[in-house]
């Protein structure tokens, strides 16, 4: 994909590009249940080799520690696109992966150009992502659904995986079309210096960064009060550190559009 589909968005940038549409464990498992209020999912694509991208991953952190007075709740996630590697600066959380979500909304919006940094709102709206004052308007407006009733089984079948199994309800009935059940394993209180590329010089802080992403399974024909389970295993990374680690699962369709979600921490002796 040529470069004249990307776009960095400087400070002042217009924000006129927003579109608003309406095995067997070694360890026993531990159990959490999170909280019955449906949240807001915000998403983040974002890359330290985009010059204005540390002003929207400081947004978000503020927004994901609840430094706004918000009628709903919030779950963030970060994901670090790698469109921009070749600038000088290769993004250590970068992933295909999230430039594939990326252009995925992108196409579902219906937009011209892949840019950073930018925030999708409940898979519906979108936004320049250092632009707060639309940003925050974005989630006042956004649709709202039951959070999910799942329980969280946290397994560490090795010392470089670990295992989550999922069962409750979704709370929202599924039609014929069917959903996705997504899980997000995501880290927090990230820093690191950056010696070269557009950000040179800089200590950047990153929190809510999408390390892994897996689906845990596709449900059609689903009552609201349903049981729903399945079992995602997440190989782990150097350094993984549980006590810096958050789960979020949320519920798609098939034009991206979250209809739930919901938010774990995860043990800190796992």
């Amino acid at each position: 994909m040529g470069r004249r589909l990307f776009a960095c968005f400087r400070r002042g940038s217009s924000s006129s590009s927003r579109n608003e549409v309406h095995a067997n464990e070694k360890t026993n498992g531990t159990v959490v249940e999170a909280s019955a209020e449906g949240p807001v999912l915000v998403e983040l694509f974002s890359s330290q080799g985009c010059v204005t991208s540390p002003a929207a991953e400081l947004l978000l952190s503020r927004l994901g520690r609840g430094d706004f007075q918000l009628d709903a709740p919030v779950i963030v996630l970060a994901y670090h696109v790698d469109y921009w590697d070749y600038m000088g600066w290769k993004d250590p959380y970068g992933s295909s992966l999230s430039t594939v979500r990326q252009k995925a909304y992108v196409e579902a919006l219906r937009l011209d150009t892949m840019f950073t940094p930018q925030v999708v709102v409940q898979g519906r709206a979108q936004c320049v992502g250092n632009d707060e004052d639309t940003l925050l308007s974005i989630i006042a407006g956004a649709p709202r659904f039951p959070a999910p009733t799942f329980q969280a089984n946290f397994q560490r079948p090795t010392s470089e995986s670990l295992q989550v199994t999922l069962t409750g309800a979704l709370r929202s009935k599924v039609d014929n079309n069917g959903v996705n059940i997504m899980v997000a394993l995501y880290e927090s209180g990230l820093v690191n210096d950056c010696p070269a590329g557009e950000n040179k010089g800089k200590v950047l802080s990153n929190d809510f960064v999408v390390r892994k992403l897996e689906k845990l399974c596709t449900v059609k024909d689903v009552s609201a009060k349903k049981t729903v389970s399945g079992t995602v295993t997440f190989t782990l990374w150097d350094g993984f550190n549980s006590s810096k680690c958050s789960l979020a699962v949320f519920v798609q369709n098939n034009s991206y559009q979250i209809l739930g979600s919901q938010n774990f921490q995860l043990p800190n002796d796992i």
